[in-house]
């Protein structure tokens, strides 16, 4: 059962044997529950990539001829999983979509580094950190990197085609962190099942931190919570496979995505 923050609140502050409460913000103690219900909420977001956290996303591209090939990756995503960019040519009609491949920083540049920019195929572009890039203007993107872990940085695009790079002809998947609102009624963007390890959680921390006390009950509970969740990773049919082509008949292997960081 999905509770909101205010159930949250009052089920730990029963159990703390304190005053019950109509709102959140109805005492200091109850203020202070919801904000730590809020921290361990953050707290086990950080720790996995939640299957229903990954969703279709959007770059905001530049949309600035001084850099073509730039885009923004917006504030919200904590983890890019895969881009793919329209790369049909000109005079085609069909969808080409390919995969845009990953370069560290330092690769790009030594890629990028070995085109001739008295070519007129090559441009020189200076990105806001202040490096020079040389960027090729006459072939569709094929990889990518970031200097700053916000803006990506293509390595090409057809200046026949378009005069930067298209937010429109983008697909990317990504997970992306929840928002947060600080209200009764804010029910926390978790699965159902998560919802018992938020409790337990929560609760073994406002023992420790407003009562000084340890609750043995809630800290165990909490960590039986945690394991199941670790395990329990997929809602629909098992989680997502990829085929895992090795040595003879091909085998499916899951996600390894949803995993707790050590």
């Amino acid at each position: 059962m999905r509770l909101t923050l205010l159930e949250l609140t009052q089920d730990i502050l029963s159990d703390m044997d304190s005053d019950s409460v109509n709102s959140i913000f109805d005492t200091i103690e109850s203020e202070q529950v919801a904000q730590i219900v809020k921290s361990t909420f953050f707290s086990m977001i950080a720790t996995r990539n939640w299957p229903h956290l990954r969703k279709a996303i959007q770059l905001n591209p530049y949309s600035n001829d001084d850099y073509p090939t730039h885009m923004k990756v917006q504030e919200d995503v904590k983890e890019l999983i895969f881009l793919n960019y329209d790369c049909a040519r000109v005079g085609e009609d069909r969808k080409l979509y390919q995969t845009m491949q990953w370069r560290s920083p330092e690769d790009f540049l030594k890629i990028t580094n070995a085109q001739n920019n008295d070519d007129d195929s090559v441009d020189v572009i200076i990105d806001p950190t202040g490096i020079e890039l040389l960027i090729r203007n006459d072939v569709n993107p094929t990889f990518y990197t970031s200097f700053d872990d916000e803006t990506l940085v293509f390595n090409a695009y057809n200046k026949e085609l378009e005069d930067t790079l298209q937010n429109s002809k983008i697909q990317a998947q990504a997970y992306v962190s929840p928002g947060w609102s600080h209200t009764d009624s804010h029910i926390p963007d978790l699965p159902e099942e998560a919802f018992p390890a938020l409790v337990e959680e929560a609760k073994s921390r406002c023992m420790f931190r407003l009562k000084q006390m340890e609750d043995p009950k809630a800290e165990q509970e909490s960590r039986r919570q945690q394991r199941w969740l670790s395990q329990k990773s997929w809602k629909v049919n098992g989680g997502i496979k990829y085929p895992d082509y090795g040595r003879g008949t091909a085998k499916y292997r899951r996600d390894p995505t949803f995993r707790r960081n050590n």
